[in-house]
């Protein structure tokens, strides 16, 4: 197994791993026994499970722990661990969607607006013609019905789960049925989905490689400004609380 090092943010664990490390080592958890669990924090929820021990702990269970956020890296430097680059949860699931067409593994998309997977899953078809797409199913449920759901999956014979429920909701299902889904892995990505189905747009390179996607979202949506009040909080956060110890795992 390759060897993984963490660094604790505000007593959040995050890989210092970059895209091609954390695909390494999701190739070699994969076809282990157990769900293998990755998650995609940024600084909004890094500052969220920082106050909240059980989100903390769940983030903490996780086998992959990749970066999604900009304000991660830089709060990695500020610390003094600093991580090599941004890993993004939707680029991510296409290594992932890469890998399983190519051995042959079959995806279950469940998350999103009724229609939205069923959309993403036949615009990801296109892309990758060989996946195999075990199932879908929408992210509008009652608490009483996830055990169906639960069942949905594991009926469908899918070797990985993607789940877009939004953070943390997406992270706590899979915490939550992690003893009791049959697949190999699970991610939470958020709002992938919709932008797999072409209902959001993804910000364009140049937000994306300067690590202003913040910037974007805030301009396409400025109801979204109270939310974006927390990374300068975080960031102050950071730069007051100083280093935590680094860690390996």
């Amino acid at each position: 197994m390759t060897e993984k090092n963490r660094v604790k943010i505000l007593g959040v664990p995050v890989d210092m791993v970059d895209r091609g490390q954390a695909m390494q080592i999701f190739e070699e958890s994969f076809p282990q026994s157990g769900v293998t669990m990755v998650v995609t924090p940024n600084s909004e929820i890094v500052q969220r499970a920082s106050k909240e021990g059980e989100l903390r702990e769940l983030i903490s269970s996780a086998d992959l722990i990749i970066p999604d956020g900009v304000g991660l890296v830089y709060a990695s430097k500020i610390i003094g661990c600093p991580l090599s680059e941004r890993v993004t949860g939707i680029d991510f699931l296409e290594s992932i969607i890469a890998y399983l067409e190519k051995n042959g593994k079959s995806i279950y998309f469940f998350g999103s607006k009724p229609g939205v997977a069923e959309a993403a899953a036949e615009n990801i078809k296109k892309k990758y013609p060989k996946l195999i797409v075990a199932g879908t199913h929408d992210g509008y449920f009652k608490p009483e019905e996830e055990a169906g759901i639960v069942k949905e999956i594991n009926d469908s014979s899918a070797d990985f789960l993607c789940v877009a429920l939004g953070a943390p909701k997406q992270e706590r299902f899979i915490h939550d049925h992690r003893s009791e889904l049959n697949v190999n892995g699970a991610i939470g990505v958020g709002g992938s989905l919709d932008v797999w189905a072409g209902t959001l747009k993804r910000a364009p390179e140049f937000y994306r490689k300067h690590g202003l996607e913040w910037l974007y979202r805030l301009i396409q949506e400025p109801s979204r400004y109270k939310r974006m009040l927390a990374l300068p909080v975080f960031m102050l956060r950071v730069i007051f609380t100083g280093k935590s110890k680094e860690e390996k795992k």
